[in-house]
């Protein structure tokens, strides 16, 4: 097993040994985990492959004998559709470094580190490819570690048995939620369920003011989750791009762009990163160094009359990364300037290129991007619709899972009444059931009557 190390000093930082070139960036996050995207990263220190996390802590696993000898190149198995069902972070294949016996020392997803990951489809992406998108390629010719790919297996053929003591492997993988949050949430909904039972098996009273505020734990921890997430990105945001290039949406007049999209998609321009915030608030970060870097700004043209479509960021391989449609970004009075200074910011080419026929599909309801590689790019780069942006916003419909927010209320209906009864106990069961309620739809509400009569109610005349 690999080295492991604590940075005695917690700051965040992008300086790192080796260089932008040998830098592997985490796929796109949510706001709640931006401090994942911003912070995790794989690079090279030397002769030593180092994994950094979203907390600054280190793993270190150094190249020679008795550390990393080779890396190999797992391709998904044949069978896509239960790669992506039962395994989704393995839907590129892992990247394995291993010993000198064969052992694995740490499996490396490449779903987990390709930034676009979540708007580009398996189909549209060959595995192969993801190890120059990632910059895993280049981590590895950077370690001086020779690099072996293997042929995919078959549907129904057995995955080889790890050689060695076997240990467990390391895996540089990223968690939707903390651990913590997770334990609160479980032993919250197991506390109720059991507090509740010897309160009516047993008529115990002082149990039930103990399973409504078990239960109270489930909403509780998603706020504090929540409001930690918003204070940190608001902290550290300020710090990390007080001197990038900010380029903001600059949308065609009656394009009905809506104010989500106006104040929360964004491009930034750092001196060796790329960060798109699409309208979701989710957020990826890019390179400009290396192969995997954005090295090109094309600018997409229709056949006809050359009037520009959209924005494809390249690497130097030619592959597009990000893709911004041209209506909602540059159409706008501040247009011109605006596409002017995205090409200073970037300081790459800057040209022009034809829209094949094959992207035009016909059909005027269609937008010009359907059937491109990066199709759910461009459309969460663009104003959503308002019953789309809420699923795509929605802690309960995006993160936690949609019956939540009517189980846990439903739950806590049984001890409601308690807030008119005759004892101590039954009143505070009761007051925790109340307070479970407004802490489940209390925010569900809000969002979702702002977004209607504001955030996502497009201004046709802007």
């Amino acid at each position: 097993m690999g080295e492991r190390t604590v940075k005695a000093e917690q700051r965040v930082t992008e300086e790192v040994p080796g260089g932008q070139n040998a830098l592997v960036r985490p796929r796109r996050m949510r706001p709640h985990n931006a401090d994942v995207v911003r912070r995790a990263r794989l690079h090279a220190d030397g002769k030593t492959l180092v994994v950094r996390d979203r907390r600054l802590r280190e793993r270190r696993y150094p190249v020679g004998p008795g550390g990393i000898r080779r890396a190999v190149f797992v391709p998904p198995p044949t069978d896509e559709w239960e790669t992506v069902t039962k395994r989704p972070a393995e839907r590129w294949g892992v990247l394995v470094f291993q010993n000198e016996d064969g052992r694995d020392l740490l499996r490396v997803p490449l779903a987990e580190w390709l930034p676009e990951s979540g708007v580009v489809g398996i189909l549209d992406l060959k595995p192969a490819k993801c190890l120059d998108r990632t910059g895993l390629r280049e981590l590895t010719a950077a370690l001086g570690v020779p690099l072996e790919e293997k042929p995919p297996s078959k549907p129904g053929e057995p995955e080889p048995p790890e050689p060695g003591s076997g240990q467990a492997p390391d895996r540089a993988v990223h968690r939707e939620l903390p651990r913590w949050h997770s334990w609160i949430r479980g032993l919250g909904a197991f506390g109720w369920l059991v507090a509740l039972a010897v309160a009516f098996a047993g008529d115990v009273d002082w149990c039930l003011p103990i399973a409504a505020g078990a239960l109270f734990a489930v909403p509780a921890a998603d706020s504090v989750l929540r409001a930690g997430a918003r204070w940190r990105n608001r902290q550290e945001g300020g710090r990390r791009f007080a001197e990038a290039v900010v380029i903001t949406p600059d949308p065609e007049p009656g394009a009905g762009a809506t104010p989500r999209f106006r104040r929360t998609a964004s491009v930034r321009v750092l001196p060796g990163d790329v960060v798109l915030t699409d309208t979701a608030g989710q957020e990826r970060w890019l390179g400009r160094d290396g192969a995997h870097g954005v090295a090109r700004l094309v600018r997409l043209v229709s056949a006809g009359d050359r009037q520009p479509l959209g924005i494809e960021f390249r690497d130097r391989s030619g592959e597009a990364r990000a893709l911004l449609p041209w209506r909602f970004w540059f159409a706008g009075p501040q247009g011109r300037s605006r596409w002017e200074e995205t090409v200073s910011a970037f300081s790459v080419a800057a040209v022009d290129e034809e829209v094949r026929a094959s992207r035009r599909p016909a059909g005027a309801t269609k937008p010009w991007w359907d059937g491109h590689s990066l199709a759910a790019d461009a459309r969460l780069m663009s104003p959503l619709p308002a019953k789309e942006a809420r699923a795509e916003t929605s802690w309960h419909s995006s993160v936690i899972g949609g019956n939540e927010l009517l189980l846990v209320p439903l739950f806590s209906l049984v001890l409601l009444a308690g807030l008119f009864g005759d004892t101590v106990a039954a009143q505070l069961a009761g007051l925790f059931s109340a307070l479970t309620i407004v802490a489940e739809w209390g925010p569900a509400a809000t969002r979702a009557l702002f977004s209607r009569f504001h955030y996502d109610k497009p201004n046709e005349n802007a």
